[in-house]
């Protein structure tokens, strides 16, 4: 029982964390879904750090490692967010955005959890 709270309570926390990030006046001045690409990225540098440290430590079935990757990193991302916007751009006609947001989103995803990754070494 204690693993699915750690879960829970790690996922309300990055679900508030997206929430706000969605908030930030700056990232809110065009059309494109920068919230949700920036949640996504923050939460894979996040997700490489900390998995970075347990795999070093041999800490993968920890309670911090519950808490904070499955939990906290997986209420921050949204991949059906990001499904959905790219659904938007489709209906629009706006092919090339989901081009653009899906080749950004891969590539610097893959970028700041390899980067996580080595910083936590």
């Amino acid at each position: 029982m204690k693993q699915f709270l750690l879960v829970f309570f790690g996922g309300g926390l990055g679900s508030v964390f997206r929430y706000l990030i969605s908030k930030i006046p700056l990232f809110n001045f065009s059309k494109f879904p920068i919230p949700t690409l920036f949640s996504n990225i923050i939460g894979c540098f996040i997700l490489g750090i900390i998995l970075g440290y347990a795999i070093k430590n041999d800490h993968l079935s920890s309670p911090q490692t519950l808490l904070l990757a499955t939990g906290f990193c997986g209420g921050l991302t949204t991949f059906s967010a990001f499904a959905y916007e790219n659904l938007a751009f489709i209906k629009s006609g706006e092919i090339t955005q989901v081009f653009f947001y899906t080749l950004i989103s891969l590539i610097l995803g893959f970028s700041a959890i390899f980067i996580g990754l080595q910083l936590s070494k």
